[in-house]
């Protein structure tokens, strides 16, 4: 899966940069056309010409030696990689990311890459379970960039414990394994919704729900690494956009109603995993309620549910739903299933520890209309969706051909 894959190969500063060194041969072994970016606290512990024997390519180090005037050198490696693979990642390296410091070539090419990114941290245990550092790498998750986890093991400094690089054939592995998954949804049009809504009763209240739309962004996420096209439909939420995600804000049901019912036709995979309101308030009022003695009656209206339209247009979209639930889990979500003409469903006990609303983790029930059963525990967010999207997509691969 790597035969002429153009890969930028990042070494930064640390003892493990000698495994870059096996890493760049075994990415050459493996078909790749490697390029090597390195720091120069990375030429203190490797000779660039070691990478350079090796790739049987230039390696760059400074952003302001241009070896091809006709070219601005690091927009141009940026923009040559079809992915960006850093390892080892310092510390230091991963705070220049996570913030957007860009004064070496390294950081400079990270920032202006468009190509996805893979990150090989290797350090002391201790400096890696740092706040800093835990907190640079959530946000680095958060914008989609992808983590070869390191191992446990003898580290450089004495220690014993996690911050050992990954072995080069178990990155080159892994990298491969990837490669397969970009390539899942490739040509697919994939939509899905996030978030909730809000249904207003006058200008300054409404009703709502706790949905952050981290499952839905996630979804989203992971589609468009699996090749897809994707678009986002999200309610009022406080996430990023990920990347090469079109994202159509709305903020009231009615508002996604229309979103979604246009854009339905046109995508292969639907995903509804907004938390959309059933009802709304039948009068708004223009001006602010004042407050007043007694008690206060809000009559409301059910609102359209888009679950039960889509199922009933749906031609060759395979459509999948969410069941968010409290008790009886499978019972509501397999009546959902059948009622509402889906093709799949994600039942989550929204009462279970580290599941639901506002958590980074979630364990589901996914069950097909054909029966299929799968169980997943507690892992994160991203991890389900991929699961939920493998499944999705090796479906609908089965039934095109």
């Amino acid at each position: 899966m790597l035969t002429n894959k153009k890969i930028v190969l990042g070494v930064s500063g640390g003892i493990a940069a000698y495994k870059a060194a096996a890493l760049t041969s075994k990415l050459v072994q493996a078909g790749a056309n490697v390029r090597v970016v390195m720091t120069e606290n990375a030429k203190k512990f490797v000779a660039p010409t070691t990478f350079q024997a090796l790739s049987r390519q230039p390696v760059y180090s400074d952003t302001f030696i241009e070896q091809d005037p006709t070219q601005i050198q690091h927009i141009d490696v940026a923009d040559w990689a079809d992915l960006f693979l850093i390892a080892p990642a310092t510390a230091n390296t991963l705070g220049k990311l996570a913030n957007g410091i860009a004064d070496d070539m390294l950081s400079t090419t990270l920032l202006a890459t468009e190509a996805p990114v893979y990150i090989a941290p290797a350090m002391n245990v201790h400096m890696y379970s740092h706040p800093s550092v835990m907190k640079n790498l959530k946000q680095l998750d958060a914008w989609g960039f992808k983590f070869i986890e390191p191992g446990e093991g003898y580290l450089a400094c004495g220690y014993v414990g996690k911050g050992r690089l990954e072995d080069p054939e178990t990155i080159v592995r892994l990298l491969e394994e990837e490669q397969n998954r970009s390539s899942l949804l490739k040509g697919k049009k994939v939509l899905i919704t996030a978030g909730p809504t809000q249904e207003k009763i006058d200008p300054v209240r409404y009703f709502t729900n706790p949905s952050t739309g981290k499952m839905g962004f996630a979804l989203a996420r992971q589609a468009s690494l699996m090749g897809a096209e994707v678009t986002l439909v999200a309610g009022p939420v406080t996430l990023d956009t990920p990347p090469r995600v079109k994202r159509i804000d709305v903020t009231t049901a009615e508002e996604m109603y229309e979103a979604v019912t246009t854009e339905f036709s046109h995508h292969d995979i639907v995903i509804k995993s907004a938390a959309v309101a059933d009802y709304r308030p039948k009068n708004k009022y223009e001006h602010k309620m004042k407050k007043s003695t007694g008690d206060y009656a809000v009559e409301m209206e059910r609102t359209k549910d888009i679950l039960m339209t889509l199922g009933e247009r749906k031609t060759k979209q395979y459509l999948i739903g969410f069941a968010a639930e409290t008790n009886d889990v499978e019972y509501y979500g397999e009546q959902k299933l059948r009622k509402k003409n889906l093709d799949a469903i994600v039942m989550n006990n929204v009462s279970a520890e580290g599941t639901g609303f506002a958590h980074d983790t979630n364990s589901s029930i996914y069950l097909t209309k054909e029966g299929k059963r799968l169980v997943l525990p507690l892992m994160s967010k991203d991890q389900l969706a991929q699961r939920i999207l493998t499944e999705a997509a090796e479906t609908v691969s089965g039934e095109a051909t």
